[in-house]
């Protein structure tokens, strides 16, 4: 991307806003487009092989042993796939997004995010226990490179489209438009530019209509009803924020145990991420709640559909299948399962103010705040967690909670660990960076 800048080829002035206008138009298109394929061609599979559009009810039909070896196949095609990234001159995760957006030195390839994707697909259409925004969200940078690289943009415009493509792709993976447009500022540039805010806002429109249009309109999560007990209840909220974000910090350290248990030389690709997949498989077989990226138990458990054991069974199972899948090697996101460890604790942390006595509202209300809690304390995003979850439940009568309890679990998170889930990605590679009232330092 640096040579733009210096390439006398490249089209400037009024010409490059039209163009660069076009390329907005373009990356929302393609977000939207990749995102409700991604979707489309999961169902689609899943129903003619296994007579339903979603992992865990897939799962649940199978046989125990085919719980166990789907998710171990799964992992194998994953690794294999896994080897033809590792052979391309670039990387692609969230956190090349945000070097590329940021300082503009990495390339983002579409052809890696497309291996990765389709490995990423694989992985979860086998049962796997990772969650499908990681694609989503990749797709979109790449495609803002991509976009920018065919239209000529100058640099500090193609960093721009790099940052629109990767909102469009957050909005097209949760259906929420300011969430995206947040997580762009608060994790990805990590600082607040008028410049940044209005391309992500127009893709962000583009992409959700065009999603909407295609998958539904409302909340993914439904609508829930909520409902503050009084006022003194915002102290047990806040104690949500601390509990959740020492939750979220040990399900931050066993992804990264994971990470360091399989990073072993004589366990390399494709058998990594099958060994992580038969660990998953294994879960799975004896919980089939596990598999996927959470978004079914979550519903069900915002429903109260779930006994008490059985949520502290789900959240642990679920902490684990993650880490064995993800750690491994199998490509995919972590955010979702994320809400759904989050969504987990707030339910068994109303339970247990129940069962000391405390006044409190219903286990749902406390499932959604501890959703957007876990959310902050680990990617340190407390705005982009809150309005999430708030876009996600469609309830208004929430943000003084959500809001409380983010800036609490971040707080609490940061002290705990500097480092937010994708700049600990960053610290690995030898680059990070802090935002403070003076500016970006580089650490």
């Amino acid at each position: 991307m640096a040579d733009l800048e210096a390439d006398p080829a490249v089209v400037r002035g009024p010409a490059a806003s039209w163009r660069f206008g076009l390329g907005v138009l373009l990356v929302a298109l393609g977000a939207a487009a990749f995102a409700v394929a991604f979707r489309w061609t999961l169902a689609f599979a899943l129903q003619h092989v296994a007579g339903t559009t979603d992992v865990v009810s897939a799962m649940s039909r199978a046989p125990p042993w085919a719980r166990l070896a789907s998710p171990a196949i799964g992992g194998l095609l994953a690794g294999l796939l896994g080897l033809l990234v590792v052979r391309a001159p670039a990387g692609q995760g969230v956190g090349d997004v945000m070097e590329a957006v940021v300082l503009g030195r990495v390339h983002l390839s579409m052809r890696v995010t497309l291996l990765k994707s389709a490995a990423s697909w694989l992985a979860i259409a086998f049962g796997g226990s990772i969650g499908r925004e990681g694609p989503l969200i990749q797709f979109g940078g790449a495609t803002g490179q991509l976009v920018s690289d065919r239209l000529g943009l100058p640099f500090e415009r193609a960093r721009l489209l790099i940052a629109a493509g990767t909102a469009a792709g957050f909005a097209a993976a949760y259906n929420t438009p300011f969430a995206a447009v947040l997580f762009v500022l608060e994790v990805v540039t990590g600082m607040v530019a008028l410049e940044a805010i209005l391309p992500a806002l127009v893709a962000t429109v583009i992409a959700v209509a065009v999603t909407r249009a295609v998958v539904g309109e409302g909340p993914i999560y439904g609508q829930r009803a909520f409902d503050l007990e009084s006022p003194f209840e915002l102290l047990a909220f806040a104690g949500l924020g601390l509990v959740a974000a020492f939750g979220a910090q040990g399900f931050m350290r066993l992804l990264s145990l994971g990470e360091r248990a399989f990073r072993q030389r004589w366990l390399g690709l494709p058998w990594r991420p099958a060994l992580g997949g038969v660990l998953a498989g294994a879960l799975v077989a004896a919980l089939p709640q596990v598999a996927g990226n959470g978004f079914e138990p979550l519903n069900a458990l915002l429903d109260g559909r779930f006994t008490v054991g059985f949520v502290a069974l789900l959240l642990l199972g679920k902490c684990l299948a993650t880490t064995a899948s993800v750690s491994s090697g199998s490509p995919g996101g972590v955010f979702t399962p994320t809400l759904l460890v989050g969504g987990a604790i707030g339910f068994l942390y109303a339970w247990a103010l129940s069962r000391a006595g405390v006044e409190a509202g219903p286990a749902g209300g406390y499932a959604l705040v501890g959703m957007a809690a876990a959310t902050a304390a680990t990617t340190h995003a407390p705005l982009t967690a809150a309005v999430m979850v708030f876009e996600l439940s469609g309830d208004y009568a929430i943000a003084l909670p959500l809001v409380l309890a983010t800036a609490i679990a971040t707080l609490v998170s940061r002290r705990l660990r500097r480092e937010s889930i994708y700049a600990a990605e960053l610290r690995q590679r030898g680059l990070g960076w802090e935002v403070t009232m003076e500016g970006r330092r580089t650490l």
